[in-house]
């Protein structure tokens, strides 16, 4: 998801309710009850571009090639991530909802449970053009794993971990390809006597804290919930991982400690742009900010978020993204079908990647957001080849808050000058676990 817009995607619990009908206006699709007439569907967009305003600037002509290709109109709302998750829970109670939406790929088993939207099952899928033509990891996010996806997807992110190329040539450093050699060079580079330090963290963000919890896990092979959806925290890869990434401030003492207050990405984002730090570990979408604030597109470079040595997998991101889901009472269902194809075909995804920052979500498609191949190319192989979806079960919104609140208060007390031991990550993380085994 879009920098800024992981900080409402707590997922949707909430909705595990019995849901009114939801779909856009009357007017017809013959094949589904309609009049046969002019056709109009409601498309409520997620903010991914700098406001929404310019989201619709971006999205309006492109939604007008869709009406002059089919003659289908498109109603266009464009909602910010604060309001999203509401008004998602409005319609599915209310009945008064679009026929297609953005939702955050973190939601999707969440809002599959609910049983409100329309699964892609062999013949809808065959509609939009086929399974086949989406990155495997992508469309992994759709839904819970055996069962058919309820969203599909549409914009692709992934994590890297950005480095100041003058900063390491000074000191003689090579870009770092395992989690010791990035703690050895961001030591090599922290010098708080200038302020200037080898990494900044978003240890403020609980989504932040809980993406880096799960992705440092899964290098240890680890795993958040069992086959039957059920809280697995405790496990030992689990304490490791979060433990290894509180180091980073709390043993390795490369990360400033107000870094406990950046409660954005953004933050931590924009003191590398101001060469306050060596190195950031963030999503692509982040160059624009990067280059915003004044630092040149050449004067950075971007590797994979790195691995231990000998790591049981060298995953380097969730993966992160924006998803398309069809409202099961649509009463536009094939139109709606069209505009899912038309929004996930090549042509489309390359007039969006680039105003949008997003990855391809199609095989073999090149990134547009970067004229830099070399990051193109590291961005596209983190996100096809070295990512893991988040965990696609209901009570995943709630693995986030707990587990990324509970990370907070572990980096707060570091700031201030405390210890956390891997005992104190355990407890912590049974406290989390018995939380979400309640709720669930």
């Amino acid at each position: 998801m879009r920098l800024r817009s992981l900080v409402a995607a707590a997922a949707v619990s909430a909705l595990g309710i019995s849901l009114a009908a939801c779909g856009g206006s009357d007017s017809g699709d013959s094949s589904n009850g309609g009049s046969g007439g002019d056709q109009t569907l409601t498309y409520w967009a997620s903010n991914q571009g700098t406001s929404l305003d310019n989201d619709k600037q971006v999205l309006t002509p492109v939604l007008q090639k869709f009406t002059q290709e089919t003659g289908i109109k498109v109603n266009l709302e464009v909602i910010g991530w604060n309001d999203l998750q509401t008004r998602i829970q409005t319609a599915t109670t209310s009945g008064q909802g679009p026929d297609v939406l953005n939702i955050g790929n973190t939601w999707a088993a969440s809002l599959q449970a609910t049983g409100a939207f329309l699964p892609f099952d062999d013949d809808a899928m065959k509609a939009i053009g086929g399974k086949d033509k989406f990155v495997p990891t992508a469309l992994a996010t759709g839904g819970k794993e055996g069962e058919p996806p309820t969203s599909v997807p549409l914009y692709g992110l992934a994590y890297g971990l950005y480095y100041n190329k003058a900063m390491f040539a000074a000191a003689g450093l090579q870009p770092p390809k395992t989690w010791e050699e990035m703690v050895t060079d961001a030591q090599k580079l922290t010098n708080p006597a200038k302020k200037q330090w080898g990494m900044a963290l978003a240890a403020g963000s609980y989504t932040e804290n809980v993406h880096f919890a799960f992705i440092n896990a899964a290098q240890n092979g680890a795993d958040w919930f069992d086959k039957d959806g059920k809280p697995t925290f405790t496990g030992d890869g689990n304490v490791q991982g979060v433990l290894r990434y509180l180091d980073l401030m709390q043993k390795d003492k490369v990360a400033n400690p107000s870094n406990a207050q950046y409660d954005n990405g953004t933050k931590s984002v924009n003191d590398f742009a101001n060469k306050k730090v060596a190195m950031v570990i963030n999503q692509n979408n982040a160059d624009s900010s990067i280059v915003a604030n004044g630092m040149k597109a050449g004067e950075y470079g971007v590797v994979p978020f790195p691995a231990p040595a000998g790591a049981a997998a060298p995953v380097g991101s969730h993966v992160a993204g924006i998803n398309l889901s069809i409202f099961k009472n649509t009463k536009h269902k094939d139109a709606a079908l069209k505009f899912v194809k038309f929004m996930t075909d090549a042509d489309t995804q390359t007039t969006l990647g680039k105003p949008f920052s997003s990855l391809p979500v199609l095989k073999d498609a090149k990134p547009v957001f970067t004229t830099d191949a070399a990051e193109a190319a590291t961005f596209s192989d983190v996100y096809n080849n070295k990512s893991k979806p988040l965990p696609l079960v209901p009570a995943e919104d709630q693995f986030e808050s707990t587990v990324g609140k509970a990370m907070n208060s572990m980096f707060a007390k570091i700031a201030t000058g405390g210890t956390v031991t891997a005992d104190e990550v355990k407890a912590a993380l049974k406290t989390a676990q018995d939380q979400v085994a309640a709720g669930s």
